[in-house]
């Protein structure tokens, strides 16, 4: 029987709790006394759970690693549990939260090594929003040491409710609805991305699976349990040149996995204001002053056309037009994606003869960054990233000479651990040039937005591009969104579709597309919807001469905090975010229209003056009323089907 001794040290709520069936259970609490994690011996092999006042969110769980030719932790070691410590992550963060100021507590369970089993930690930390968990193996002196399998487990005690995308394969741009699923329906076979978020009850607590710190291993997937219970069990990608292998430490390296999350809130909308993600990744090593959130315009959604440019294509005159159209409405970016570079045109394919280094005929990369320059607009550059790979030094110091404000690179679609020690290089190398980089075809966040600032932001998200071949994007997927995928961190939906159908006129096309939802249920996103670089999808045509411009041009992308009001998963959501003293509030609901009721008394003292932007008379109609307003003040919000509204609130 595995043996757990627990100290008691330095007023951290760490207690032992010895019976029969159970030897000497190692409990941790949250700094606010509402969330514990344990660990406790049963059925002679240790185990984890997560209880919210007293109530089990996950039943004790399998726990442990298997290495090559060995296993450790799930057999008979010895645990000594390390002195407790506490901590305040303390950190400027762009997203949801200016700054950042989260307590922990911690407590190190260790194993000492065996003749057949290395030493082996169990590292614990508590939040008041979450609960997280990892493993360490010290180095090896002699040998790599590589990972077969992780043997973590989320047993549930009661069948929740739970959404998720199951994406089914290792191998994915990460793009998919997050279905609602009984958590007993989850299969062995499946592979849930993260986050899988699951309600225990109706109005009871709600809770999120991720990760967080992911260096040197694969992301996170999740499947069932595989023995008939509900719950699930982690799933990881192997290593392309290594099958049987998950991650390999090199000699002289500690094995060290992820943090393994349980985010937890009252509400599934409570997990919205949580940062636990980016509070347990790494701190960025480098002054990242230099990167500037913002609103880009786009190309590639809406074909590139511009009335005024007679022949509008990748040619310098077009984003020259694109440049100003940004400059005029307040959008500090334009991103020129594929078809610049010679032999560009393969998507996800790399022509032979690719040069990420040089232009095709037509367009002038400096004559567009000197033009952008003297407008106050920076340019972004599409890349796929076999092509940047191979090129990977030359290019990235080209960019930089260029003087490019960032990168965007796509179709990675891969998610082990060679990807993701790239994305660390690629990350790290391009903050030392400055360049700031959006990931599209990439995998859920895992915290590096915290440990690279310069990752302004990043897809991994069923976004407004599908809109262009298939009838996916509808409004319950839009307003799922918020409660799901968002919890991780940013995603560049690419919002602002202005050519707006309802979801019985639309019809999917490839040029000029359209959007199934209204125009302030659109509106609405670019609030409710995190990414500190906020792609505006439609052409400058669909935005000229709409009054529903300004608030785009106005609309921040970063902000100081993030209120959930109202709403639930998959029917409506009212979101509030705060910049300065501005205040925005984004409501979005699903294909059912809803009367809302918005009080502010979030607002604190003083007057304000409210400019609502409220669903019209068609969907791509919007009304626009402006009215002064108080803590005092409801608003009533009457949001059509697949509807929604916009809200500016600034002081008087």
């Amino acid at each position: 029987m595995t043996h757990i001794v627990t100290r008691l040290l330095c007023g951290v709520a760490l207690t032992t709790l010895a019976s029969a069936a159970h030897a000497d259970p190692v409990e941790l609490t949250s700094p606010d006394g509402r969330l514990a994690i344990r660990v406790e011996t049963v059925d002679g092999k240790p185990t984890l759970s997560v209880l919210r006042e007293g109530r089990a969110v996950i039943a004790p769980s399998g726990i442990g690693l298997t290495l090559e030719n060995r296993v450790t932790v799930g057999g008979d070691e010895t645990f000594s549990a390390s002195a407790p410590r506490t901590g305040i992550d303390d950190y400027a963060l762009l997203g949801r939260e200016s700054h950042v100021r989260s307590a922990w507590r911690e407590v190190t369970l260790s194993s000492a090594a065996s003749a057949d089993r290395p030493a082996m930690d169990l590292v614990l930390r508590a939040y008041d929003d979450g609960v997280a968990f990892r493993y360490r193996v010290p180095a090896s002196a002699d040998a790599p040491m590589s990972v077969v399998a992780e043997n973590t487990q989320f047993a549930f005690p009661a069948d929740y409710s739970c959404w998720g995308v199951n994406l089914g394969r290792f191998n994915s741009s990460h793009e998919g609805e997050f279905d609602p699923i009984a958590a007993s329906r989850i299969r062995e076979y499946n592979a849930y991305d993260a986050p899988l978020v699951c309600e225990t009850s109706a109005g009871g607590p709600a809770f999120a699976i991720a990760e967080a710190d992911l260096k040197n291993y694969p992301g996170l997937y999740l499947s069932g349990r595989g023995d008939g219970g509900p719950g699930v069990q982690t799933k990881l990608a192997p290593r392309p040149d290594a099958p049987t292998v998950i991650a390999t430490a090199r000699v002289g390296q500690d094995l060290l996995t992820p943090w393994r999350v349980v985010m937890v809130g009252d509400h599934a909308g409570d997990l919205i204001e949580s940062t636990l993600v980016t509070d347990l990744s790494a701190s960025a090593t480098f002054d990242a002053d230099w990167v500037k959130p913002g609103k880009s315009a786009w190309d590639w959604w809406n074909g590139g056309k511009i009335t005024s440019v007679p022949d509008s294509g990748m040619n310098t005159a077009t984003f020259k037009a694109f440049i100003d159209f940004a400059a005029v409405n307040g959008l500090e970016y334009v991103t020129i994606d594929e078809g610049w570079y010679r032999g560009a045109g393969g998507g996800g394919v790399v022509r032979p003869g690719v040069d990420v280094t040089a232009t095709v005929q037509g367009i002038d990369i400096p004559e567009l960054v000197a033009y952008g320059r003297s407008k106050g607009v920076g340019l972004f550059l599409w890349l796929n990233w076999k092509a940047l790979d191979a090129q990977f030094d030359a290019a990235l110091d080209q960019y930089q000479a260029w003087g490019v404000a960032g990168i965007k690179v796509d179709f990675m679609d891969r998610d082990d651990q060679v990807i993701v020690d790239w994305y660390h290089r690629l990350l790290g190398q391009a903050a030392q040039r400055r360049l700031m980089v959006n990931l599209h075809g990439a995998f859920h966040p895992a915290g590096l937005t915290r440990t690279y600032p310069n990752f302004i932001t990043q897809e991994g998200v069923l976004g407004a591009e599908n809109n262009k071949w298939s009838s996916r994007i509808t409004a319950g997927h839009n307003v799922t969104l918020a409660y799901t995928r968002m919890l991780v961190g940013p995603m560049d939906y690419t919002p602002g579709g202005f050519r707006n159908q309802t979801p019985e006129t639309f019809q999917h096309r490839f040029l000029l597309p359209t959007v199934m939802t209204t125009r302030a249920h659109g509106l609405a996103m670019f609030v409710v919807y995190e990414s500190p670089l906020q792609t505006v999808a439609d052409t400058p045509d669909a935005y000229a001469g709409q009054p529903e411009t300004t608030f785009i041009g106005q609309v921040p992308t970063t902000w100081d905090e993030t209120r959930y009001l109202s709403g639930e998963i998959g029917q409506s959501i009212v979101l509030a975010r705060r910049k300065g003293r501005d205040w925005y509030v984004g409501a979005m609901t699903n294909a059912d229209g809803r009367s809302v009721s918005l009080p502010l008394d979030f607002l604190g003292r003083g007057r304000f003056e409210a400019t609502v932007y409220a669903d019209g008379e068609a969907a791509d109609r919007t009304t626009i009323t402006t009215q002064v307003v108080g803590a005092e003040t409801t608003l009533a919000l009457d949001l059509k089907p697949s509807g929604g509204a916009a809200i500016r609130i600034t002081p008087r």
